[in-house]
């Protein structure tokens, strides 16, 4: 024991020296005629420099929020360690906000549904603006996707509509199509925007996207590195599955985890630890 707190010691420093921080911002949408918050991880050393860094767009669940991954996620503390000890590289993390809690009735989802153009929203206003303003390289290149659950799904779909535009994804627990075995049902007698949410999910089915690809929209797909990180007894392991397969099927590579764990943040705090690595590993050197 004694032995372990002398390493932590001398480990400490070496963290903090490294130690990013977390800044909330907003941006004025036209698009959803609404203010949209975000936070950001800037790493060590941003404000001291003037270069450009690449670029992850971490995406929280259904029910979540912008402020999830940093509140409940320990997002900075685990890129922190991880760019400490050279597991990723230097990164700005945005997180952005495309939901709340599901009881207030509010909108939730990354995709265009009526009276929430949130992917319009997403590549035409929110992307820009961030990458102009926390300098990020801002190419395929140096620019990744990932998220948890619901926003694990929105990575996959962005990454197959917009293959151009990332050089990974990483899905955990991913909300990839929406049928029986999901718990969120498309009520269509109520059709709040929870309905709504549901019902853009099976819209944009990440499972039907690569039974419709033609051979072109397969090429592209190669170009992205893929990982699918589920846990042994989540409620959407089968769907990761059925994705790993058509992908490979496909002749698209794409990596396939699953480890020990339910649809909870002990689940989601393991895999960010992966998450971050396999960008940094990604990007182009």
């Amino acid at each position: 024991m004694k032995r372990f707190f002398f390493f932590l010691l001398l480990f400490l420093p070496v963290i903090s020296a490294n130690a990013g921080k977390i800044v909330t911002d907003s941006l004025s949408s036209k698009i959803l005629n609404a203010e949209v918050k975000f936070n950001v991880y800037l790493p060590s050393g941003f404000e001291q420099s003037d270069k450009s860094y690449p670029i992850v767009y971490l995406l929280h669940g259904l029910g979540g929020k912008y402020s999830s991954w940093a509140e409940k996620g320990a997002v900075k503390a685990i890129a922190d360690e991880l760019i400490a000890s050279g597991e990723a590289v230097k990164m700005i993390i945005v997180m952005p906000n495309a939901g709340g809690p599901v009881k207030d009735n509010i909108w939730n989802g990354y995709f265009n549904m009526p009276g929430w153009n949130y992917e319009d929203f997403f590549f035409q206003e929110f992307m820009p603006a961030v990458e102009k303003k926390y300098r990020a390289i801002g190419d395929k290149g140096h620019r990744a996707v990932m998220g948890l659950s619901m926003g694990g799904g929105g990575s996959t779909v962005y990454c197959q509509r917009h293959p151009d535009l990332f050089s990974s994804c990483y899905a955990m627990s991913a909300w990839l199509d929406n049928d029986d075995s999901h718990p969120v049902k498309m009520n269509a007698k109520k059709k709040d925007k929870r309905y709504y949410a549901a019902k853009s999910v099976r819209e944009h089915s990440a499972l039907d996207f690569i039974d419709q690809a033609d051979e072109a929209t397969i090429a592209s797909l190669r170009t992205v590195k893929w990982f699918i990180d589920c846990g042994d007894d989540d409620f959407v392991l089968e769907h990761s599955f059925q994705l790993h397969m058509k992908m490979k099927a496909a002749k698209v590579k794409s990596e396939l985890r699953v480890r020990n764990g339910v649809h909870n943040w002990e689940y989601w705090h393991n895999a960010l630890r992966q998450a971050l690595p396999f960008a940094s590993r990604s990007f182009d050197k």
